[in-house]
């Protein structure tokens, strides 16, 4: 289920670029339930005030780009790589993976972005397709947020099998960080949900950033679509895996919650579609497991108080539909209708609505009982995370993105010898043929 350069490859016929997607609401039970979980919600004043006055979490070594920019470069003007460019697609030869990178490199202007973003295009849909060098990634979101493009960064990001942009878990977290500097917390969320796609919370600090920006844009209370929820609980469940602590088992309990819901209202194929997810239903069935996993545990490990009132108002609001849809005035062949529809496994996880709903109270108690509720908020919680363990979250990052800028220079450095060579080579087989045609003439 993970996305890939592999799995996600290009044509490659050469199509007109996609125009952005609009995002499509419709009104729907799910608005409701959100805004209703999170009203009743505990309001928390956030614990750090240099936390929230600052709004972005990565320090500025983190950010810093000198390190990136004062690598070598090779200056060369975009007027002139175009037109090579061109020429070369225009003899339906393959582009290098050198030329586009030179291309990224060189841009110096908010409109140089917009053209790049065309040759990137063109290149996804070449031949040489495979070849986008990791650090041309890399250098392209670098460069959007350099000259504030960042909706342009976000677009091949969305578009990704289009333009052949699948970031490093480095460049995931630059783009995160960018959002919540600039209090774009959905921004943030929708770069959390390709970290999702790509299933990449392989390092604790995208894991921090990405449960940091996922509370903060549930607590501002938003109407969800129900592609919404998927893509959000999704997130949550996914990311909330690996951290096993208060934080990660509210962030699964809640993320779970919410794919229950979708299971429950549009179908299990709703859930997996496109998404890393169980291919089996009974998703609130797992909900009941995690809590009961939090209440069965020795350590400190707990449940935060607001994630479970989510939890209860959404059952209350599956259940009241339920018995609505039941109690409803429809003709005989609607529900014959409706019956086909659903098949008999779905109709089964339906009847188990009233167990769910009471092994979820009974499951409450026996937390409270145990002292297993936090009564912090989720968005606290997460606070408190990013604020705790970040810091110590940055050092290995950034001892890793200098070792791999070593990489990505000497894999760089190898290509440009090889490019020097075959030129000379086709050089020095020009001239032979040049001489071999005037001794040809001669003779």
């Amino acid at each position: 289920m993970t996305l890939s350069r592999q799995s996600q490859g290009a044509s490659s016929t050469i199509q007109t670029p996609p125009s952005k997607a609009n995002t499509w609401y419709r009104p729907n039970m799910a608005a409701s339930v959100w805004k209703r979980c999170v009203t009743a919600a505990v309001k928390v004043k956030c614990l750090s005030p240099s936390l929230s006055a600052r709004r972005w979490l990565l320090s500025a070594a983190y950010t810093d780009s000198r390190l990136w920019e004062e690598r070598r470069r090779d200056p060369r003007s975009l007027a002139l790589l175009a037109n090579a460019m061109d020429r070369t697609y225009e003899r339906n030869l393959p582009v290098s993976s050198l030329s586009i990178s030179r291309f990224v490199e060189n841009i110096s202007s908010r409109e140089e972005v917009d053209q790049t973003e065309y040759y990137l295009y063109k290149f996804r849909h070449s031949p040489n397709c495979w070849y986008l060098r990791d650090w041309t990634i890399h250098d392209w979101i670098r460069q959007c947020l350099k000259y504030g493009a960042r909706e342009k960064a976000m677009h091949t990001l969305k578009n990704k099998v289009q333009y052949g942009i699948f970031p490093d878990d480095f460049s995931f977290n630059l783009l995160i960080d960018s959002h919540i500097k600039d209090g774009d917390f959905q921004g943030a969320c929708s770069v959390v949900e390709e970290v999702m796609l790509q299933e990449a919370f392989d390092l604790p600090s995208t894991q921090i950033l990405s449960l940091y920006a996922l509370g903060s844009y549930l607590a501002t209370r938003p109407q969800l679509t129900v592609s919404e929820e998927r893509t959000l609980g999704a997130s949550l469940f996914i990311c909330g895996l690996k951290q096993d602590n208060t934080v990660g088992l509210s962030a699964q309990l809640l993320g779970l919650a919410l794919l229950g819901k979708v299971e429950m209202s549009n179908g299990i194929h709703a859930v997996f579609k496109g998404a890393p997810l169980f291919w089996e239903r009974g998703y609130l069935g797992r909900v009941l497991a995690v809590m009961e996993r939090v209440a069965a545990a020795s350590g400190d490990v707990k449940l935060s108080n607001d994630t479970l009132d989510c939890v209860n108002a959404l059952l209350q609001e599956l259940s009241s539909a339920s018995d609505s849809d039941s109690s409803g005035d429809e003709s005989e062949g609607e529900e014959d209708k409706k019956r086909e529809e659903v098949d008999e496994d779905e109709q089964a996880e339906h009847a188990k609505l009233p167990q769910y709903v009471s092994r979820f109270k009974e499951l409450r108690s026996e937390l409270e009982s145990q002292g297993k509720v936090d009564s912090a908020s989720f968005q606290a919680l997460v606070s408190a995370l990013a604020q705790q363990n970040l810091a110590a979250a940055e050092k290995p990052d950034l001892e890793q993105y200098e070792r791999r800028m070593q990489d990505w220079e000497a894999e760089k450095r190898q290509l440009i010898q090889r490019e020097k060579e075959m030129r000379e080579k086709a050089e020095q087989e020009k001239q032979e043929r040049l001489a071999a045609q005037a001794a040809a003439q001669q003779a």
